[in-house]
């Protein structure tokens, strides 16, 4: 399905590039790994062959499609649980869906909500992330610095929507 070189997204841990391609064997049975490798950060993750779909990976998006979710924030509507365990599970379950827009409400939610009220300590390492996995595509698609593609996020998050 993917090739070494690729760029992929992995739902929990953002874009990167599938580095190389292994079999292993474990328990007796031989089995082909994708190296997945991020260039931010540095981490490396083995990942089964056959469970890349299961997972939610998928071909980073395109210029075009990066550019048409920064300009769908501003009008993307959030709502949160006032009970933190049910807010935080249905984050949760957002980001694991691997879709950038359901990825953006959660940043736009706990974004409103710091200013409001201040994020949990799980709350702000979890916003940390969505951020990250946003970022993480808008620099890989559009071979952009850091810097950069974090500005342009928080530019489309502190916009307010045209009515």
């Amino acid at each position: 399905m993917f090739s070494i070189g690729d760029l992929v997204v992995h739902p929990m841990h953002g874009a990167g590039v599938i580095a190389d391609i292994v079999q292993e064997k474990t328990a007796g049975v031989t089995r082909e790994y994708y190296v997945f490798k991020m260039p931010m950060g540095g981490l490396i993750l083995k990942i089964p062959a056959a469970n890349f779909q299961m997972i939610g990976v998928r071909a980073i998006l395109s210029p075009g499609e990066v550019q048409a979710l920064l300009e769908a924030i501003p009008g993307l509507k959030v709502e949160s649980s006032a009970n933190w365990n049910k807010r935080y599970q249905e984050n949760l379950l957002r980001l694991k869906s691997g879709d950038l827009y359901e990825v953006a409400r959660v940043v736009k939610s706990l974004m409103r909500r710091d200013q409001q009220r201040g994020l949990s300590t799980g709350e702000r390492k979890m916003l940390h992330n969505a951020r990250q996995i946003i970022v993480s595509e808008i620099v890989l698609v559009e071979n952009c610095a850091y810097q950069e593609a974090e500005s342009r996020l928080d530019r489309a998050m502190l916009q307010e929507a045209a009515v």
